[in-house]
């Protein structure tokens, strides 16, 4: 059984299956997947997570995922879609807020198989909001869009909320400074914030001396704090320039590039491609954590 409906700012669908077939909707931006019933194996990148009835899942926008299905499995999938914030008059804070959290969620998480939910409570919430917007969608159709968008906007904070309770960081789990977490999620947090991120600033507030702050990230990392810093933006920069219509010039004044030419050297230095071939290719580089073959 399949039951689809597609209203915009999302697309929710609802399979039960006895085997998988590969679906061939591109995750411009991401789906979450709730599993209704059945158990198996979930594989992202060639890594296997076991799934059961209730598991939450992230799907990233990588072409390689699937499921092993053991027993007859019932899926939904719930996908966040680009649409919702382009070609938009960007006069609401709360759509701007939306997609700027839902760019928080794709560009922190891990893009490894595991469930996203880390809490029996949360789990219970997302259960609840999915099948809420389920109903919603087929019984109301175009008249439920304001209120999807609200159940969906709950979604987002369940989220944000477990992705920064959790590691989803590309840190050495078996040597892992609880620090370096904590930093981590600031940075992320602030990334629009260039006066947050600087090294005295960091220093302050994780109680650091200035000098060891540089020395501690890199151990911790493997690569400097600003490097860091600069892909941390540049994702960003990805997700906006695919899913969004802000000019140029707004990325650039909103993530603390010096202008629109500042930015567009970086982006070619860190990308490999100018701004204009990446949109013209309209799929991700650094987001990818790592490129693989289906």
């Amino acid at each position: 059984m399949e039951v689809l409906e597609a209203y915009k700012p999302f697309e929710i669908q609802e399979l039960e299956l006895s085997e998988w077939k590969q679906r061939p909707v591109k995750n411009n931006f991401f789906e979450l997947v709730l599993i209704k019933d059945g158990e198996g194996i979930q594989c992202i990148n060639y890594n296997d997570y076991p799934y059961e009835k209730g598991s939450v899942f992230l799907l990233p926008p990588l072409k390689c995922h699937k499921f092993i299905l053991k027993t007859p499995s019932k899926f939904v999938f719930l996908k966040f879609t680009d649409s919702f914030f382009k070609n938009i008059q960007r006069d609401s804070i709360d759509r701007d807020k939306w997609f700027k959290e839902a760019s928080y969620i794709l560009s922190n998480y891990n893009q490894l198989p595991g469930e996203i939910i880390s809490n029996d409570l949360d789990r219970n919430h997302i259960e609840s909001l999915v099948s809420m917007i389920l109903q919603e969608s087929r019984n109301y159709g175009n008249e439920s869009i304001s209120l999807i968008k609200s159940l969906m906007t709950s979604i987002l904070e369940v989220l944000i909320r477990n992705i920064k309770k959790s590691n989803f960081y590309e840190v050495d789990q078996n040597n892992v400074d609880d620090r370096i977490t904590k930093m981590l999620t600031y940075i992320n947090e602030h990334i629009d914030k260039p006066s947050h991120l600087k090294v005295d600033h960091l220093a302050e507030v994780f109680m650091m001396s200035s000098t060891y702050v540089s020395e501690f990230f890199r151990k911790q990392v493997k690569i400097s704090l600003r490097e860091y810093i600069i892909k941390a933006k540049l994702k960003l920069v990805e997700i906006r320039l695919i899913n969004s219509d802000y000019t140029l010039t707004e990325i650039a004044d909103d993530l603390g590039f010096t202008d629109v030419s500042h930015l567009s050297k970086t982006f070619k230095r860190y990308v490999g491609m100018s701004i204009k071939e990446f949109k013209l290719n309209g799929d991700y580089v650094l987001l990818k954590k790592t490129q693989c073959s289906t």
